[in-house]
């Protein structure tokens, strides 16, 4: 048994941490992180999440093998239960895809699992008794998720503060300030249980965040009226050649209703005729937003590459912007190394009539009459809070996604919640039209301010609240926040190697 688990660890920790046989420690943990993983949307059991982190710190380990075990088994338990919904795309077809459902929640979690195997690996590489570092590594390994091999920041632990007063420090440093936050307050709360007092500053720092930041209500001033629409066509009727035209008239039954708005926004791939065959359906668009511009989601195609784009619409069916979606999805609207699977019989799960996609050029604006410079994203692009920035500060964020895919419940809710964080880490209002929901108007401090059920038909008229002051995080970006983890990792380390030098000349 390691020195540092000895009588610092409390009775609770034996009975709860320290199961006599490997497979069922294996089984706690994933059982521990799956608990955790109950911090994300729907649940929302943001306590339960700081909880098991402190138990995760607190585990002992006697080899880096050990350490590494520890970080993906209870990885592997946190990602089966959030990212549970990743089911529904392989459901849509069963006959076809139904029996890849198994292996995907398992091969995402497993993969999602080897950061924090590798954070507990390092720590223990580095630094084998320090629970501090184990916290740092965590954070870290969080943030490489977000950023390698294209980076899949869905989940991130600093998620779980999004309905708390806390997920406000998102304007100063982002998800990984919300991570940090989450990994020192389960580090406060496992020093308090091995008896170090000095543990009681995270629960004053937190309650001193939580009651410190009243985001001011500026939400009710009016701005331009904007009309979101959401047509609910099922994913498994989408792109039924009839069924797609009663959706389309749906829409424009909707943009027509009442009084004009100033902007109207559909969905993702809410027109389903390629874009140079739609200029018959972008007319009934345009006479039906009566001069309002119109911005929707179309397939378009530049000789053999085909492009997910937003289109704005103006008057008399102008096409007076075009933005294609940079960040596509793996292995959904693109497969890497697709010719050898296709020859394996494995579909593009997301990608229109089997179509793969090509990316877009980047962060770019969109100009909207009457409104301002909106920055545009496409379902999949909301998730990635460092690339929604741009040098030019925009009037609004405009999302247009098809959560069809996502199911019925987590997966909507989860993609709803980080679109809530990108609004405040931007100071920016959203505008998030969704096919099947959920569709909102989500203010510049990620209130909700009105917003669609799921798979219900309906539109909704809100007034565009104003911008707020500009966010450390819109002009700064990751960067500051990672340089600090990165350097009291540093100090961690030579503190750890000070000590344990100082212990060895005595």
């Amino acid at each position: 048994m390691p020195t540092h688990a000895g009588s610092n660890v409390c009775v609770f920790g034996y009975l709860i941490l320290l199961p006599n046989s490997r497979v069922m420690r294996w089984a706690v943990l994933v059982v521990l992180g799956g608990m955790a993983g109950l911090g994300q949307a729907p649940q929302g059991l943001w306590w339960l999440t700081v909880l098991m982190v402190a138990a995760w710190l607190l585990w002992p380990t006697s080899s880096r093998k050990a350490a590494f075990g520890l970080g993906w088994w209870f990885g592997l338990g946190y990602f089966a239960v959030a990212l549970r919904w990743i089911v529904s795309p392989f459901l849509v077809d069963m006959s076809q895809t139904g029996w890849m459902a198994p292996f995907a929640v398992f091969g995402m979690a497993a993969g999602g699992a080897l950061f924090w195997g590798a954070a507990g690996w390092v720590a223990y590489r580095l630094a084998p008794t320090s629970i501090v570092l184990r916290a740092l590594t965590l954070t870290l390994a969080e943030a490489a998720r977000a950023l390698i091999l294209t980076g899949f920041p869905w989940a991130l632990l600093g998620h779980i503060w999004v309905d708390t007063p806390l997920a406000q420090f998102a304007s100063s440093g982002g998800p990984h300030l919300l991570t940090a936050l989450c990994a020192g307050f389960g580090l406060g709360l496992a020093l308090l249980l091995r008896r170090r007092w000095v543990g009681l500053f995270a629960p004053v720092v937190f309650v001193g965040l939580w009651l410190g930041f009243v985001p001011p209500d500026i939400d009710h001033e009016t701005g331009p009226l904007v009309r979101i629409i959401q047509p609910n066509a099922p994913q498994a009727e989408k792109w039924d050649s009839i069924k797609s035209r009663i959706f389309f008239a749906r829409m424009v039954e909707m943009t027509g209703a009442g009084a004009r708005p100033d902007l109207v926004v559909w969905p993702e791939t809410s027109v389903a005729t390629l874009m140079e065959f739609a200029d018959a359906d972008l007319r009934l668009v345009s006479v039906a937003a009566r001069g309002a511009p119109v911005v929707l989601g179309i397939n378009r195609r530049e000789g053999l590459r085909y492009f997910n784009a937003a289109l704005v619409v103006e008057d008399d069916a102008v096409v007076s912007a075009v933005y294609d979606k940079a960040h596509i999805v793996p292995f959904g609207e693109y497969i890497p190394g697709g010719e050898i699977l296709a020859k394996l019989g494995i579909p593009d799960f997301a990608a229109s009539e089997g179509r793969a996609f090509s990316a877009g050029k980047g962060a770019e604006m969109i100009s909207i009459p009457g409104v301002g410079l909106a920055r545009p994203l496409i379902c999949y692009e909301g998730i990635f809070a460092e690339e929604v920035r741009t040098k030019t500060r925009p009037r609004l964020l405009i999302l247009i996604t098809n959560d069809a895919w996502f199911g019925l419940r987590a997966g909507p809710l989860q993609h709803l919640a980080q679109a809530r964080l990108r609004a405040i880490e931007q100071g920016v209002p959203m505008v998030r039209s969704a096919n099947t929901g959920i569709s909102a108007m989500i203010g510049p401090y990620g209130r909700v301010l009105a917003r669609t059920q799921m798979n219900q038909e309906g539109s909704l008229d809100v007034a565009l609240p104003p911008v707020r002051s500009r966010t450390l995080y819109s002009r700064f970006g990751d960067v500051p926040v990672l340089l600090l983890l990165l350097v009291l990792s540093v100090i961690c380390i030579a503190r750890c190697r000070l000590n344990s030098r100082l212990t060895g000349a005595k």
